[in-house]
């Protein structure tokens, strides 16, 4: 494997369709203001490197990046790739993950809007992420250990599982299929309307009005916290252990808490069975 290191490069495609190549200690900046370092390449590593510079890696395969730096000028940073992996980093421009497959993300600090839509595969763990549309469309993911903030993370996304994260996020989870988040704190308003086959399973859910419009939602063992509104025309099975401060309108299924404020119907449509455990006599049956 040929190695570059020590290097300052800004032009126009300055290591393009390179192979089996190893970068490290090198920046990618200066007034040339070139675009597409690494473009159509493959089998790249690179090692403590700068980015300043826009669009580096596009139809890459086979990447590795590690201890390195893209810069709020490092704009859509990682497009139309394979087979990534990107490991103590930070990913500061706006859409740095499109269109790519088969990504690892391990201890990254990621501040991007718009970051990671339409990409297939990607494992995550050990990062903190502040963004915008995060995830959009896209599929077979795998978080863990994940603390993310921001507004609509998570919208169509298919086929997910999420462990012991931190979502403090508007909006999430929008029309998401078959998604599973255990062990996580998900903070924000609107949590999950018209999504399908999603399960929350020990989590603190916090925020107005959630989970609402959805078809096989289930919760197990969840706290859930300043939740109004809840459930509104779900098809729904949770087990809360918190009091609500109330539930609107659940289509089908059952919920069962400890307490409820109050338990809204004014739809003869809406199903659902509430089971209060702490009174005597169900709401329901009053």
């Amino acid at each position: 494997m040929k190695t570059i290191q020590n290097h300052i490069f800004d032009e126009e495609r300055a290591l393009y369709g390179v192979n089996d190549i190893l970068v490290k200690d090198c920046r990618f900046d200066g007034p040339a203001d070139g675009e597409s370092a690494f473009k159509e390449c493959s089998g790249v590593e690179v090692e403590h490197c700068f980015f300043n510079l826009r669009y580096p890696f596009w139809h890459d395969h086979g990447l590795s990046i590690k201890s390195s730096e893209m810069t709020e000028l490092c704009r859509a940073a990682l497009w139309y790739s394979d087979h990534v992996t990107i490991s103590g980093s930070r990913l500061h421009g706006i859409k740095a993950l499109r269109e790519c497959s088969d990504v690892k993300i391990n201890g990254c600090d990621i501040i991007s809007p718009e970051f990671g839509w339409s990409v297939r595969k990607i494992e995550m763990n050990d990062c903190d992420i502040q963004s915008e549309y995060f995830m959009m469309r896209s599929s077979n993911l795998r978080f863990r250990n994940v603390r993310m903030q921001g507004k609509y993370s998570f919208q169509y996304i298919e086929d997910a599982v999420f462990d012991s994260c931190t979502f403090d996020t508007k909006d999430a989870f929008w029309h998401a299929k078959n998604v599973t988040v255990r062990n996580s704190v998900v903070k924000g308003e609107y949590l999950a309307w018209y999504s399908e086959d999603i399960t929350f399973e020990n989590c603190r859910i916090i925020g107005t009005q959630p989970l609402c419009y959805c078809k096989g939602l289930k919760l197990v063992n969840c706290e859930m916290i300043d939740t109004d509104l809840a459930f509104e025309r779900s098809e729904v099975e949770a087990v809360i252990i918190t009091p609500v401060i109330s539930i609107k309108n659940p289509m089908s299924g059952y919920i069962t808490v400890p307490a409820a404020d109050e338990i809204i119907r004014d739809i003869d449509e809406a199903k659902g069975i509430v089971y209060v455990r702490n009174q005597q006599k169900s709401p329901e049956c009053a």
